[in-house]
């Protein structure tokens, strides 16, 4: 390879990471880019290594939800969930250090050094239903709704605290961040009505 596509591969790479903040080497091979590139641009300082496998410009404006972007391209088949959830939905006052992401029943947990993830294993409707993409630095990121989030809370009570639940759902309601129906429809989901029951009626009273 001569020093001319040297420097056409290095072009082409730099303008995918303006186009995409967060880069892999799979991008470069949808590409037709040779890999080692990456490590070109590392040794010279025009690109950062982010997470393990995850590359973006230096310097570049780091988004709120970086976290999340980095375990959804790495765990590409978990969902973001409870704590982690309420904070993309701006509900409650959870800072979560981990990202908590369920993970189906039977499905293999990836173990990341950074970000650290949290799992929690769903199935059925209560793994499927209820997912909604946040874009967060061109990556589509799975997350459970604010009503499916804050009855999961709930069904995982004994993980998180009631209180961190019951805050969750007096918070999300405050906001109307979800309906009555759709609160009702993912406790059914998560076969948790009868639990959040007296608390429902407590916030439309």
């Amino acid at each position: 390879m001569n020093l001319r596509s040297h420097s056409t591969h290095e072009h082409a790479v730099l303008e995918l990471a303006r186009a995409r903040p967060l880069l892999r080497a799979r991008d470069l091979a949808q590409q037709e880019l040779p890999t080692i590139v990456l490590s070109r641009l590392v040794a010279a300082g025009k690109l950062e290594r982010v997470a393990r496998g995850v590359y973006g410009l230096p310097g570049q404006a780091i988004s709120e939800h970086r976290s999340l972007a980095e375990v959804a391209l790495r765990v590409p088949q978990g969902v973001v969930c409870l704590l982690s959830a309420l904070r993309v939905h701006g509900i409650g006052t959870q800072a979560p250090f981990e990202v908590w992401l369920a993970i189906e029943h039977r499905a293999p947990i990836s173990r990341l050094d950074q970000p650290k993830i949290r799992p929690v294993r769903m199935s059925g409707a209560a793994f499927t239903d209820g997912i909604e993409h946040l874009p967060v630095d061109g990556v589509s990121v799975p997350v459970f709704n604010a009503a499916k989030t804050v009855a999961d809370c709930f069904k995982y009570r004994n993980k998180i605290g009631l209180d961190v639940a019951l805050e969750a759902l007096r918070d999300g309601w405050a906001q109307r961040k979800f309906t009555m129906d759709e609160i009702w429809h993912f406790a059914t989901v998560d076969r948790v009505a009868n639990v959040m029951r007296p608390y429902l009626e407590s916030v439309t009273t």
